[in-house]
């Protein structure tokens, strides 16, 4: 009888695996039909597939910088999720084709590329690197006190120049997102900002805080906001998109936007739900109701609550407890069970399985065993070329 994840007929890959095939024959119309991928074309093949969450969004606004497109242009295919995302693929590099040519307004193309695709240092977001003993951990800080961090588009191109670092750098194992504002960890949008901005201006942005948390959200590495004071709106979209959350007694958190006749844009009515249940997020939303640090970690919003000023401090001791432990470990642990999570048992097994599997030949693991066998502590942390 054939072993689990084999047929009599030969090797039978893992759902992930299958899945993944499939984009590579769509990007490499030669590639193998046996289930097996080279890591070349593994690696652009997993970089197409986080593409894809972003480009559905931004498609959309894109739309209304061309003007309306028809729908026999290749852009307004992308939005036809019904045939899955091979059109998806194919017809963003059509697309992409038709951006170079006359036909297409040149001016509106390059003010979509400086908001979203290029991402540049920003005053309002610092990156912190700790040394010593917490070697391995960063801080980023938002610091807009006289906005009170509130997120406009100079916030927001410094977030994604700091999740482009962190992203690449792989000497770094957990991320921190804090504030030196006292009192206020996010306020949410900037509003102000907001009036002077078109329809098609707001919708863009919005895709792009949007895109941005979806990003931060998929960092390999473990990520942590520490909150002290307002989460609000796109502040506390901002926080769920981290994996825990700590908060002070004194911080107040909601998404108040139906308040203002709109509805949480950057993930808000995805992710509050994930994390305390459909009705209650219902009842949060619908309400716009602000809710106390202690009542947030009562129904799951957050992991700890702490005596007010005490959020960055917890986060610490969470972020020194995980580099302690194997990067790579970690980096899989996280995979398996976002990635797990979205699908159903069997596949999210499977995935489980190939997510152990690339440990079995690791350095972190072969420390690991070694510290075990010695009594000692494994020193793990940076090792290269595990990643």
């Amino acid at each position: 009888m054939a072993s689990h994840g084999q047929t009599g007929h030969g090797p039978d890959p893992t759902s992930e695996t299958r899945f993944m095939v499939q984009y590579c024959k769509l990007i490499h119309p030669c590639s193998s039909d046996q289930g097996t991928l080279c890591s070349e074309d593994r690696r652009e093949v997993e970089g197409e597939m986080r593409s894809l969450v972003c480009a559905k969004s931004l498609t959309r606004s894109l739309l209304h910088h061309w003007g309306g497109a028809p729908k026999s242009n290749p852009l307004s295919q992308l939005l036809n999720l019904s045939k899955g995302d091979a059109p998806l693929l194919s017809s963003s590099r059509a697309f992409t084709s038709q951006c170079r040519t006359p036909n297409f307004p040149n001016w509106q193309y390059q003010s979509c590329r400086t908001l979203i695709l290029e991402s540049t240092a920003s005053e309002s977001v610092k990156l912190n690197r700790l040394s010593d003993s917490d070697s391995g951990i960063v801080e980023v800080c938002l610091d807009r006190p006289g906005s009170k961090n509130a997120i406009g588009r100079d916030m927001l191109k410094g977030l994604q120049h700091v999740l482009d670092v962190v992203g690449k750098d792989t000497s770094i194992n957990v991320m921190m997102i804090c504030s030196s504002v006292p009192k206020i960890f996010c306020a949410g949008a900037d509003l102000k900002e907001r009036k002077t901005m078109t329809p098609p201006e707001v919708q863009f942005f919005v895709n792009s805080l949007r895109s941005t948390f979806c990003s931060l959200e998929q960092l390999g590495i473990p990520t942590i906001a520490a909150i002290e004071g307002a989460a609000l709106g796109g502040g506390l979209e901002l926080a769920m998109s981290c994996d825990f959350r700590i908060c002070g007694e004194n911080a107040v958190l909601g998404l108040p936007e139906t308040g203002l006749a709109i509805i949480p844009g950057a993930g808000g009515t995805q992710r509050l739900p994930r994390l305390v249940g459909k009705s209650v997020a219902k009842e949060l939303i619908f309400t716009g109701r602000k809710i106390s640090g202690r009542y947030a970690s009562s129904i799951g919003l957050v992991n700890h609550c702490v005596p007010a000023g005490e959020a960055h401090l917890k986060a610490l001791e969470i972020a020194r407890e995980i580099i302690q432990k194997g990067p790579l470990a970690i980096r899989m642990a996280k995979r398996a069970i976002n990635m797990g999570t979205e699908v159903d048992m069997e596949s999210g097994l499977e995935l489980e399985e190939e997510c152990y599997e690339r440990l079995l030949d690791s350095k972190d693991r072969i420390e690991g065993l070694a510290a075990f066998a010695e009594k000692r502590k494994p020193s793990c942390r940076r090792l290269p070329g595990v990643y």
